[in-house]
C-alpha cells in the first residue's frame, strides 16, 4: 500500500494572515467535493483577471495543486475566459474540513473558525469572494458582504461594531431571504482601511478600490454622520411608562423609531430592564 503523503501542520493555521485570508476567501467561494474512498477536490473558479490570486493559493499550499484556464460561451459573454484552482490531496482537504470548509452546499452553514484566528484577514477574503468595495451611484463610497449565513453575518456586524462604533440590525432581505450588510460613507472608509492594510493579501481590483475610498471627504452642506446617543436606565424608564412610542419620542426628544426600537430591544431581553430608582 502506497504511503501517504504527510500532513504539513502550518498549512491553515489561521493565526497566519495570510492563511486566515484565503480560509474566509474559500468558505466563500470554494467548493469542496467528496466522492468514493479517498477521492475528492477543491477548486476555485474565478475570471482569468484573477489569476494571480489562485497562484498566490497555489504557493501558500504545501501539498500538489493545479491553475487552468479555459474559454467558454456565458451567458454575459461569449467568449469568458476563467480560471481555476484545483487541490486533490486528501490530507489537506481534511485539514479544510477541520477548519469549518464543510463539503457539498455551504451557503448557510459556514461559521467563523473557532478558537484564534486573524479576524481581519479572514473578514477580507470573505468580503472579496462575495462583497463590494467601492462607490455608489452617488459617488458615496460603500463596503457590503452578501451572505446566507447568520454567524457571518453576526461576524461582520459585531467586528464594525468594534472597529468603527457603527451599529446594524442585521435581516434577510424578502426576495431571496439572504443578508446584505453594507456599510457607508465615513464608516466604510475607517472599515476598508483596517481591512486593507499595506501588503495585505487581496483581490488587487478591490484593494485598489479600497484606497480610493480614502480620498473620499464628505461634500461642503451635507449633513456631519449621526453620533449615537446611548440610552440611561433613566430613559428607559420613562419610554417603558409612556403608553406609546410617539409620546416617548415626545417626553424624550428622540424619534418614535428609536424609542420603538428600544421598547422592542427591552422586552425581547436583549437589553437589561432598568432597575429601580
Amino acid at each position: 500500500m502506497a504511503d501517504r503523503e504527510p500532513i504539513d501542520h502550518r498549512f491553515m493555521d489561521l493565526t497566519v494572515p495570510e492563511y486566515a485570508y484565503m480560509f474566509g476567501f474559500l468558505q466563500a467561494d470554494g467548493h469542496l467535493q467528496q466522492s468514493a474512498g479517498r477521492k475528492g477536490k477543491l477548486s476555485v473558479e474565478l475570471s482569468s483577471h484573477d489569476i494571480d490570486l489562485l497562484r498566490a493559493f497555489q504557493r501558500l499550499t504545501p501539498y500538489y495543486s493545479s491553475v487552468t484556464e479555459r474559454t467558454r460561451t456565458t451567458n454575459f459573454a461569449e467568449a469568458h475566459t476563467s480560471a481555476t484552482w484545483t487541490l486533490c490531496s486528501p490530507e489537506a482537504r481534511t485539514r479544510l474540513n477541520a477548519c469549518g470548509l464543510p463539503y457539498g452546499r455551504k451557503s448557510a452553514t459556514v461559521a467563523p473558525p473557532r478558537g484564534e484566528f486573524s479576524r481581519r484577514d479572514y473578514l477580507r477574503g470573505l468580503i472579496d469572494a462575495d462583497g463590494s468595495v467601492g462607490f455608489t451611484s452617488k459617488g458615496f463610497p460603500f463596503v457590503s458582504l452578501t451572505t446566507a449565513s447568520d454567524a457571518v453575518a453576526r461576524f461582520l456586524r459585531d467586528y464594525c461594531k468594534e472597529t468603527t462604533g457603527a451599529e446594524r440590525i442585521l435581516s434577510r432581505n424578502a426576495r431571496d431571504n439572504i443578508y446584505n450588510v453594507l456599510y457607508t460613507m465615513e464608516v466604510a472608509q475607517r472599515l476598508a482601511a483596517d481591512l486593507y492594510y499595506p501588503g495585505c493579501l487581496a483581490l488587487e481590483r478591490k484593494r485598489t478600490a479600497a484606497g480610493l475610498l480614502s480620498a473620499w471627504a464628505r461634500p461642503a452642506g451635507m449633513r456631519a454622520a449621526h453620533t449615537r446617543r446611548r440610552w440611561t436606565q433613566e430613559e428607559d424608564r420613562i419610554l417603558l411608562a409612556c403608553d406609546s412610542p410617539a409620546a416617548a419620542a415626545e417626553a424624550l426628544g428622540r424619534t418614535i423609531q428609536s424609542c420603538h426600537l428600544r421598547r422592542w430591544r427591552l422586552g425581547t431581553g436583549q437589553v437589561g430592564t432598568p432597575s429601580r430608582p
